[in-house]
């Protein structure tokens, strides 16, 4: 008998799953509904464009289907009705969570390696072609 039931919660396990992993709350007010000005709704996507869903990490939150992204649209959405810029709505978020939710982040000493590096490989890539194309060349 213990067996069985094990062996059904087992199998039971994976389909319980994704419906627990569903958030039982609803969606923020704001979070898939646009603002009356389309002004500011403007101003609104246009940072939620620039913003990295935090969980989803390769979607934007304006992308993204996750419920913490819905949370940060709402964010948005309220704080520029609200009449803040878009640039004081990004720096609150980026105090907040960090440079990370950000798809464009600022140069810091964190930061700097991420800049350097395209610019280093490229670089070392030349140096590694020119030593191989003089070689040839003997």
């Amino acid at each position: 008998m213990k067996h069985a039931l094990l062996l059904l919660a087992l199998i039971a396990a994976p389909v319980a799953a994704p419906v627990a992993a569903d958030p039982s709350t609803p969606p923020a007010a704001l979070a898939n509904t646009q603002l009356r000005d389309p002004a500011q709704e403007a101003k609104a996507r246009d940072l939620m464009a620039t913003l990295r869903c935090l969980v989803c990490q390769g979607q934007s939150i304006a992308d993204s289907d996750a419920s913490m992204a819905g949370d940060m649209r709402a964010l948005v959405r309220g704080r520029i009705a609200a009449g803040e810029t878009p640039d004081s709505v990004r720096a609150w978020l980026i105090e907040r969570y960090g440079d990370y939710v950000s798809y464009d982040p600022p140069l810091s000493a964190a930061t700097w390696p991420l800049w350097l590096a395209p610019i280093a490989l490229l670089v070392l890539g030349a140096v590694i072609a020119r030593s191989s194309f003089r070689r040839r060349r003997r």
